[in-house]
């Protein structure tokens, strides 16, 4: 289902998690005023303090409406108002709901470029998620060369030049997506891991050096956030039923 276009559906009644879903969630960064607002009246002071350093007002709006969301959507999960979650950064950067949380168990992953924002939210399950905005200019066989594994370049070098920036999404955001959930960031070279990404070609992890156990333990899914854009989900174990949701700011 999650190969192809995924279909993303009005979010409706709030609906809990059960035993193997992942819930994911798109949400839209350019928003009306109102919008805004309800979303900076929820960011704690140091969060405020950090949207204000971006130097374009674009950007502070983006980040300002993709932090909003994340409190929006985990709120009722959470059982707290969205102004009262608290979230703590742990030693790799990685975000998680602080210590003292009403369900320490639940795990998310949020991610935005473009206009888009994906956030995926788990029981439980180590999860990552990422989306990207197709540019064209960045998808080059020269950062490929750079970043990516040697097969991996050699790969999308070899595919018709019509396929090559999708090709070339695919493989960056599914490579993302797994050093986003394993909370490694720039310490883990892209190069060290090998990963589906051919235009139709299912997501699957093939090979993490030094650990055959990791092709086991992980689940990759495409995901489809809209035109021009390339998303990809990972997810700690098998046969998940992935639930894809709209984020309006108005729920």
């Amino acid at each position: 289902m999650f190969d192809g276009a995924t279909q993303w559906n009005a979010s409706g009644p709030f609906k809990d998690l059960v035993d193997g879903e992942v819930h994911v969630w798109r949400g839209r960064l350019e928003q009306p005023e109102a919008v805004l607002e309800s979303c900076r009246a929820i960011l704690p002071d140091d969060e405020l303090a950090r949207a204000a350093r971006f130097y374009f007002e674009k950007h502070r709006r983006h980040f300002m409406i993709a932090h909003g969301m994340l409190r929006q959507v985990l709120a009722p999960y959470l059982g707290m108002a969205p102004r009262e979650i608290r979230f703590r950064t742990e030693k790799n950067g990685k975000p998680e709901l602080a210590e003292n949380s009403r369900r320490p168990s639940l795990r998310f992953n949020l991610s935005h470029s473009g206009e888009l924002a994906l956030l995926a939210v788990t029981e439980g399950q180590i999860v990552g998620v990422d989306v990207e905005l197709h540019r064209a200019d960045f998808a080059g066989e020269d950062i490929a060369r750079r970043f990516f594994s040697e097969q991996e370049a050699s790969k999308l070098c070899a595919l018709p030049a019509e396929q090559k920036v999708e090709a070339f999404f695919n493989c960056w955001t599914r490579k993302e997506a797994y050093v986003k959930a394993i909370g490694e960031g720039l310490s883990l070279p892209l190069d060290s891991f090998d990963l589906t990404f051919a235009p139709g070609e299912p997501p699957a992890l093939l090979r993490v050096a030094g650990h055959p156990e990791e092709l086991l333990r992980w689940s990759l899914y495409n995901l489809t956030p809209g035109e021009g854009y390339a998303g990809a989900l990972l997810v700690e174990g098998r046969q998940h039923v992935l639930h894809c949701r709209e984020w309006t700011g108005q729920d």
